[in-house]
């Protein structure tokens, strides 16, 4: 199979189809009709064996993920998806691989009525890069840069599932417990809805892609405040809690890839926050608040604790 019938039999009509698409794949670039009065909300993100999935992962899983990662990040901006651009690295043409990982974006492509509308095809180190484009209304876009201090932090759904679900091995077992975390691990789940509906509501967000550690301290930071959080209010599934115990609260604050929302807001709209959360089924825990200190600080009740971690960094020593 050669590279124009890998594209015409996995990806021509792979994700939603959309009228605003005026030309799709089988030319050069992609012609789009954005509406009018919004603005274009544009991002991208990388998979790549070795560094973000051990080789043998499932295609399927590779293939949702490659999307969600970059929908999650248009969740924290409020923004509905649109489009995406695939540019895909292959060491070899394997048709049962390249079936099972179409199928996994494309499922959660036509969820979210993505029109996958061109890329990238070539023979290298397995590598998995998607573009998205998404729509929000002129002037209403959610930003890291909007807190203020006193301004309370939530969490959209639980955390550290996935960082303990890309860790499960053959000696935890297959359960009820280890099925879950390897879910979240595999398929994340983006919050755009949520994220559509907290335009209204949130003075900042952010997504959590490198764990609540890190990204807690840069809306903050974005916002010219410090954070402070309370570890007992950190949102936790019982999955995580069997498998780690009192530690919980530690791979809630340090694991990556939950994908959740982090968003600051101010009090009063705290019933408002709890209404949506119901309204769209998807848990937000108050789990601390900004401040005019910066840094972050975190507590255990009226403590304050300690807590060390070195932050994820691709080009760490």
């Amino acid at each position: 199979m050669d590279e124009q019938a890998v594209i015409d039999t996995f990806f021509r009509h792979l994700g939603a189809v959309r009228t605003d698409v005026v030309l799709g794949i089988g030319d050069d670039a992609a012609l789009l009709r954005p509406e009018a009065g919004c603005e274009l909300v544009q991002t991208t993100d990388v998979l790549v064996e070795h560094v973000h999935f051990t080789p043998g992962s499932p295609p399927r899983s590779l293939g949702h993920r490659a999307l969600a990662i970059n929908l999650s990040d248009l969740a924290a901006m409020g923004a509905n998806p649109c489009w995406a651009l695939m540019a895909l690295t292959l060491p070899n043409i394997d048709e049962a691989w390249l079936a099972e990982f179409a199928h996994g974006f494309g499922r959660l492509a036509r969820v979210h009525k993505v029109a996958l509308v061109g890329g990238n095809l070539s023979r290298g180190p397995l590598a998995i890069t998607v573009q998205c484009t998404g729509q929000v209304p002129a002037g209403r876009a959610l930003r890291r840069s909007g807190g203020h201090a006193g301004d309370e932090l939530w969490v959209s759904g639980t955390l550290g599932d996935a960082a303990l679900g890309r860790t499960i091995g053959e000696r935890d077992g297959e359960n009820a417990d280890t099925q879950w975390l390897r879910s979240r691990f595999e398929y994340p789940t983006p919050r755009l809805e949520l994220g559509a509906a907290l335009r209204e509501l949130a003075s900042a967000c952010i997504d959590v892609s490198d764990g609540l550690f890190s990204d807690a301290p840069r809306l903050a930071a974005s916002s010219g405040c410090g954070v402070w959080l309370d570890v007992e209010q950190l949102p936790v599934s019982q999955a995580a809690r069997t498998m780690t115990g009192t530690a919980v609260w530690q791979h809630a604050l340090a694991g990556g890839e939950d994908y959740e929302l982090c968003l600051s807001a101010p009090a009063k709209e705290a019933p408002r926050l709890q209404a949506l959360a119901a309204q769209h089924a998807v848990p937000l825990q108050r789990c601390g608040q900004l401040r005019a200190e910066p840094g972050l600080e975190l507590r255990r009740g009226s403590d304050v604790i300690q807590f060390s971690l070195s932050r994820f960094d691709h080009f760490s020593p």
